[in-house]
């Protein structure tokens, strides 16, 4: 088994340091000399083993609570975390619109192209004016939804107090 403070970093798990950085930054936690001081290293990292000890005095709150530090497990080299689609943050309907479009002009492409390939010459490529609208619509309802999103504040649950 390979040592996994061996393996090669890439481009985005350093950038994925130099963000955690940043936000230690913004919280307060490292002074800015610090921060550069650490993003240098960090661009200049080759493997996790030199990007490990630039966060190892930080702690990795919970994003969704906010609340206590994740597990080990969870603090685990940026290229083992499994990042989420683009589509995941997006309500039910569109994912289903969205899937849709995709298969539709999945089929008008194959369709396209047997009868470009049948005919001996490229067609018309009439499949852009099946993609084209619907796509810009359905892009321009899930910019709308995602940023609406991200301009309301975070809902809290408040607990009931007992006394």
């Amino acid at each position: 088994m390979v040592d996994q403070h061996k393996m090669r970093a890439s481009d985005r798990d350093r950038q994925q340091v130099v963000e955690r950085l940043r936000s230690a930054l913004e919280d307060g936690r490292l002074t800015m000399e610090e921060y550069v001081n650490r993003m240098e290293v960090a661009y200049q990292a080759a493997t996790y083993g030199d990007l490990a000890p630039l966060c190892a005095d930080l702690p990795a709150s919970n994003p969704v609570t906010g609340g206590p530090p994740k597990s080990a497990a969870a603090m685990a080299p940026p290229a083992v975390v499994s990042r989420a689609g683009y589509l995941a943050g997006l309500p039910t309907v569109l994912r289903v619109l969205w899937t849709v479009w995709l298969i539709a002009v999945s089929v008008n492409v194959v369709v396209w192209a047997l009868v470009s390939g049948a005919g001996g010459h490229l067609a018309y490529p009439w499949p852009v004016w099946v993609a084209g609208p619907y796509g810009a619509v359905l892009f321009a309802m899930s910019a709308a939804v995602t940023l609406f999103r991200r301009s309301q504040p975070p809902v809290t649950h408040r607990q009931p107090v007992n006394g």
